[in-house]
């Protein structure tokens, strides 16, 4: 009797993320977006390769994929016929081409639409804003690499070309190149809805209108669309370009006028206490010729914080004015008026001090020694005689305007969004698209996927990585979303129960998952090793999708063939059976 071949796969966690992507037609979606390319291969087998790629929490560069499968389910994975060996760097750097021609943002808010839909999410409520990309290497400037493709390049129309240059860094990386990138998350949910990469040196406040028009024409979007967003919107040439378009609600920066005077003009006693800490009042405004309402709030722990550090720069701000005085005290100017200026223009760099001094003149004569009681000096200095002292006006607008700051929306009607939801849906900005930039951020997450050379490329790994932060955060509300409807919980990281599970918790408990696969005769069988009722449990919180991919059919509650003797997991015959 021939012995049958036998092998494992290791599965873990990715067959939760491929069971999500075949939920929502990820392969099929951009396979129809793009087209044929009769490559063995498809655009959309090879997104899906490198979002299980990025979600396997490894950071391999993209050309190791191959090594990443070559453990893996792969046909399981993404389908039936491909191997480890075709989801080369060729077929991988292929397919983002063929992305970056149809253009990332698009299809991208394609493949996200067809997610919500498919889990049935509304989104009206909306959180907008960007983070910045530090990247390696050199990249050339699009006009350079068109000109080195020649004339043929120039008679095929292709999307605009982010320039990989450096700009304001949040990741606090100034000497870095770095690529931009917009992202619209849904409020409730925080799902990635929209996504758009722009060059390193973009602007919040130019780039942000931009971003949120695209969305409203692509999307086909109602002026009832709300977004919620940081101040760098709050222009008054940003909000009258949106006027009527849709609502908003963002942050006044503290910098303008109006806002300096309201912040100093309430307290803290004449506002409305929310609870939690929060005090709030509302009043009108017409900043920008866009008729809104401006909430001032007070928040006890931002106060207490700003105490704190307003001490230190208090002390460091005398200590400066104190070093720049004394400089200005050892030197003699020609006359009384340019000395006064001098410590004019001084007094300007200091925001909460002042010079409380007065000129003197100082006489030089010719010879040395005392002066006669009648001699007339040779020519007169003048000197700046005095101390800093505090600049009380100063000190006591910037306390009373400690721990305020005011959100505008251009929604009058207060009764759909009440000043304390305000305030409430604004710090929601923290959980929602901030939260989406932290995961794509994380060095364990397709850390080393930026390092490719051409910005193209680099446009459409961003979208892949969209893609991926889209596929996490649709299974974690399919899970949280479940356990809320079944009222179940599951045990967290130190046992609890928890009906908020994070995705990254749920990954861990499903590392050592195997496949063990047996080619005889009469075909390949597979069987699924170490399942025990924790993944069950977990497995039945997600559709039949992701349960196919762990070969476990929940409405028979049992395995159709017998169980491994060592680990007391159930197996289960293979959709991908040959007999």
């Amino acid at each position: 009797m021939e012995t049958p071949e036998v092998r494992t796969e290791r599965l873990d966690h990715l067959g939760i993320v491929a069971g999500v992507c075949r939920e929502i037609g990820l392969i099929e979606e951009i396979d129809r977006i793009v087209g044929p390319t009769e490559r063995k291969v498809s655009v959309g087998q090879a997104t899906q390769a490198m979002v299980l790629n990025a979600l396997g929490f490894v950071g391999r560069a993209l050309y190791l994929t191959p090594e990443y499968f070559a453990n893996k389910p792969v046909e399981l994975l993404i389908g039936e016929g491909i191997t480890a060996a075709d989801l080369n760097d060729d077929c991988l750097g292929r397919a983002l081409d063929k992305l970056y021609e149809k253009g990332v943002t698009e299809v991208y808010a394609q493949v996200a639409s067809r997610g919500l839909q498919v889990y049935g999410i509304e989104h009206q409520e909306l959180h907008l804003d960007s983070s910045s990309f530090s990247l390696f290497g050199e990249y050339k400037p699009p006009a350079a690499e068109a000109e080195s493709k020649g004339e043929e390049a120039a008679e095929k129309p292709a999307p605009a070309v982010i320039t990989v240059t450096q700009g304001y860094s949040k990741d606090h990386r100034p000497d870095l190149k770095q690529a931009v990138l917009n992202l619209i998350c849904t409020h409730q949910a925080a799902l990635p809805v929209w996504l758009e990469a722009l060059s390193g040196n973009s602007q919040d406040k130019t780039s942000f209108p931009t971003t949120i028009q695209a969305y409203l024409d692509q999307m086909k979007a109602g002026a009832e669309t709300f977004f919620i967003i940081d101040s760098a919107l709050y222009t008054a040439g940003n909000i009258g370009k949106l006027d009527g378009k849709c609502r908003w609600l963002t942050r006044v920066p503290k910098t303008l006028a109006g806002a300096q005077e309201l912040l100093g003009a309430i307290p803290r006693e004449q506002m409305e206490e929310w609870g939690n800490g929060y005090w709030g009042t509302e009043v009108g405004s017409l900043y920008g010729g866009v008729k809104q309402r401006w909430v001032l709030v007070f928040s006890q722990q931002a106060w207490e914080r700003e105490q704190k550090s307003w001490k230190k720069r208090l002390r460091k701000a005398e200590q400066q004015a104190q070093k720049q005085w004394q400089a200005l005290a050892r030197r003699e100017w020609k006359s009384e008026d340019e000395a006064r200026r001098a410590v004019a223009q001084a007094e300007k760099k200091w925001r909460y001090h002042r010079a409380d001094y007065k000129v003197q003149a100082v006489p030089h004569y010719e010879k040395k020694g005392r002066p006669k009681a009648d001699q007339t000096p040779a020519w007169t200095g003048w000197q700046v005689v005095g101390q800093v002292v505090a600049d009380a006006a100063a000190v006591t607008t910037e306390e009373k305007q400690q721990g305020k700051f005011i959100l505008a929306t251009n929604d009058l009607e207060a009764e759909r969004l009440p000043a304390p939801q305000m305030l409430e849906g604004y710090k929601e900005q923290g959980t929602t698209v901030e939260r989406g930039f932290r995961f794509l951020k994380d060095p364990a997450f397709f850390a080393s996927g930026l390092y490719v050379q051409k910005p193209q490329r680099l446009m459409a790994t961003l979208m892949i990585m969209g893609l991926a932060l889209l596929i996490y955060a649709l299974a974690e509300h399919q899970v949280r979303q479940t356990l809320q409807q079944r009222n179940e919980t599951v045990p967290n990281q130190v046992g609890k129960a928890t009906a908020r599970p994070t995705l990254r918790r749920l990954f861990q408990v499903f590392e050592g998952i195997d496949i063990l696969v047996e080619q005889g005769p009469q075909g390949v069988t597979r069987r699924v090793l170490n399942l025990r009722p924790q993944h069950r449990q977990i497995l039945a919180l997600f559709g039949p999708a992701v349960q196919q991919c762990y070969l476990w059919d929940p409405v028979e509650r049992a395995p159709t063939t017998p169980p491994d003797p060592e680990d007391g997991s159930p197996g289960a015959k293979s959709h991908f059976d040959d007999g």
